[in-house]
């Protein structure tokens, strides 16, 4: 089988893709956008893909048989990859449809206002040290921390999102394992579904293969400013 082509640089977009693909065994070839020197913002070093970001998946040996597929954006991606190989989906329409409802809260969600966190947190004030980001840290903090609570209730009640391990809980694991609740009473369902996605085969495999691809935080190969989300891995949110 031809490898995958993901193109890639660090965050959990890239990641949730990164480990769909190891609980695959889907061979997948690694690569970097480097997004300091604007590479994203050319589609030729996305294969093609017009929106600027990434993940980017390129399929050259999709299954029907046709010219290479090129898919961007990391739900579509993940959807695509359970479809392609009839895995990481429940088989039953409405196993399936709570699935895809907990993978578009997390597009719509959890991934976007985690963004956001993070950034006025950990990023904006490297960016502008004089400025005071008191009131986007909080507001972003609070809304991350309601989001918690709708996956704290859900696991209330079952181990995984749609019921069985799929990509919903791909898709939300990365935000939760680098964005932490300070809370572990509050947050004890969801804490423990953190840790059995961790303990995952599939997710040290990710975890490594990572790790070797990164470029240290600061200036990479290309000379540009790598991405710094992995030097701040485990980053605890305080709300």
């Amino acid at each position: 089988m031809e490898p995958l082509e993901l193109f890639y640089s660090s965050s959990p977009n890239v990641y949730k893709v990164m480990i769909a693909l190891e609980e695959l065994e889907l061979p997948y070839e690694l690569r970097l956008v480097d997004l300091s020197l604007g590479e994203q913002k050319d589609p030729a070093r996305l294969a093609g893909a017009l929106h600027g970001k990434v993940p980017v998946l390129r399929d050259a040996a999709p299954l029907d048989g046709g010219a290479p597929i090129t898919v961007m954006e990391s739900g579509a991606i993940l959807q695509y990859l359970a479809e392609k190989t009839g895995r990481l989906l429940p088989r039953d329409p409405r196993g399936r449809l709570e699935a895809m409802q907990w993978l578009f809260w997390q597009m719509g969600g959890l991934g976007p206002i985690g963004g956001q966190a993070w950034h006025f947190r950990a990023f904006a004030p490297r960016l502008e040290p004089a400025t005071d980001f008191r009131y986007p840290r909080n507001r972003y903090d609070r809304m991350l921390a309601a989001l918690w609570d709708v996956m704290e209730a859900r696991l209330a009640d079952v181990d995984h999102l749609a019921g069985e391990y799929s990509i919903a809980d791909i898709a939300c694991f990365p935000w939760i394992r680098y964005l932490t609740p300070d809370d572990p009473v509050r947050y004890a369902k969801l804490l423990a579904w953190r840790d059995r996605i961790e303990a995952r085969a599939a997710v040290a495999r990710w975890l490594q293969r990572n790790e070797a691809f990164q470029t240290p935080y600061g200036r990479n190969e290309r000379g540009g400013l790598a991405y710094p989300f992995e030097g701040l891995a485990r980053h605890v949110l305080v709300h």
